[in-house]
C-alpha cells in the first residue's frame, strides 16, 4: 500500500511538473507573439522577466565592469531583433541564454584589450553568511585575480570555464550554448582549469581564494 502510495504520489508531481512546464510554454510563446505585434507593454514584461538572468550570464562570463550596461543593452536588441528566429524548440529562457552567450562572445573577441573589470564583492557573493573584513579582502583580490588569468584565455576557453564552472551549467548545456561538441567543450574547460591551476600554484592569494571556493 505504501508503495503504491509513494508511486501515485510521484506520477502526480510528474504530471503538474508537466502542467506547469506546458503552462509556461503557452505563456512564453504569447508573450512573444506580442513583442512581434509591436505591443510596448510586451516588450517591457520580457525585459523585466529576464533582464536579471541575462545579467547574470554576462557577468559570470565578463565580471562587473565598465561595459555592462552597454552589453545588456546589446543583448536585449539582439533579443527583439531576432525574436522571429525563435521557433520554440528551446525554451526562450535557452535560446536568450544563446543570444547572450553570443554578446559576451562578440565582446571578447574584438577586445584588444583586457576586459575593464571593476568586480564587486558583498557579503551575499560569497558562501557562509557574513565577511570579516580579512576575508572580504580575500574575496576581492581573489576575483580580480582569478578574472586576470581568464583575460589571457581565448574567447572559447573562457565562456566554456566559466559557464561550466563559474555559472555552474552542464557540459552538455554549455557546449550547445556555445555551438561545439561536448567533447572540445570538456577539452576547453580542462585547459582553463589547468591555466589557472598553474597560476594558483605561483600565486598564494588566488591559492588561498580557489581553497575557500569562493570561485564557486
Amino acid at each position: 500500500m505504501t508503495t503504491a502510495r509513494a508511486v501515485t504520489g510521484e506520477a502526480f508531481s510528474c504530471t503538474i511538473e508537466a502542467v506547469t512546464v506546458a503552462a509556461a510554454y503557452v505563456e512564453d510563446v504569447m508573450l512573444v507573439d506580442r513583442c512581434l505585434t509591436g505591443e510596448p507593454a510586451a516588450t517591457r514584461e520580457l525585459f523585466r522577466r529576464h533582464r536579471v538572468r541575462v545579467h547574470a550570464s554576462l557577468f559570470r562570463v565578463l565580471g562587473s565592469n565598465r561595459d555592462m550596461d552597454d552589453l545588456l543593452q546589446e543583448a536585449f536588441i539582439q533579443v527583439f531583433q531576432s525574436l522571429r528566429g525563435w521557433r520554440a524548440e528551446a525554451s526562450l529562457s535557452t535560446w536568450i541564454d544563446r543570444v547572450s552567450v553570443r554578446v559576451a562572445y562578440r565582446y571578447l573577441s574584438r577586445r584588444g584589450r583586457q576586459v575593464a573589470t571593476d568586480l564587486l564583492i558583498d557579503d551575499e557573493s560569497v558562501p557562509g553568511g557574513d565577511l570579516t573584513d580579512a576575508r572580504r579582502q580575500l574575496a576581492r583580490d581573489g576575483v580580480k585575480r582569478l578574472y586576470a588569468v581568464l583575460d589571457e584565455l581565448g574567447a572559447a576557453a573562457r565562456l566554456a570555464f566559466t559557464l561550466h564552472e563559474i555559472d555552474g551549467r552542464p557540459l552538455a548545456e554549455v557546449a550547445e550554448l556555445v555551438g561545439s561538441s561536448v567533447t572540445a567543450t570538456k577539452l576547453r574547460v580542462w585547459r582553463a582549469r589547468k591555466k589557472i591551476e598553474t597560476a594558483a600554484a605561483a600565486d598564494p592569494v588566488l591559492r588561498e581564494f580557489l581553497a575557500e571556493g569562493m570561485a564557486a
